[in-house]
């Protein structure tokens, strides 16, 4: 072939719906990464005000859990959606010979419950 294209595989990572939502105190936030990389999962208002940041560090591939406790964080939560974001930056990431280290992004909603 003429080319190489490259793309953003989506089975890099896998971030999943919260569970239980809508929740009450707590819940759990799964997520895959097919690449190892430095990744992170922050939680936002729905005017995109940042709440709290759940995980910050460099990740091997492999599936993750973490929990959120409405309890946990400095603000006292009000009843509403909220956002949380996974984001993962890597050299593993399918990206065009170079160009930065690219940066895969995926946002879920939920919905507290007091």
């Amino acid at each position: 072939g003429c080319c190489i294209i490259y793309t953003l595989l989506p089975e890099q990572f896998f971030l999943y719906q919260n569970y239980p939502n809508p929740f009450n105190s707590k819940t759990v936030i799964r997520y895959d990464l097919s690449v190892s990389g430095r990744m992170d999962i922050k939680v936002y208002d729905i005017i995109g005000n940042e709440i709290t940041t759940l995980v910050e560090e460099f990740k091997q591939a492999g599936k993750y859990e973490v929990e959120f406790s409405a309890s946990s964080t400095i603000r006292n939560l009000a009843s509403g959606i909220y956002f949380y974001q996974l984001r993962i930056r890597g050299s593993e990431i399918n990206s065009p010979p170079g160009q930065a280290e690219q940066e895969l992004i995926q946002t879920k909603k939920m919905i507290y419950l007091k």
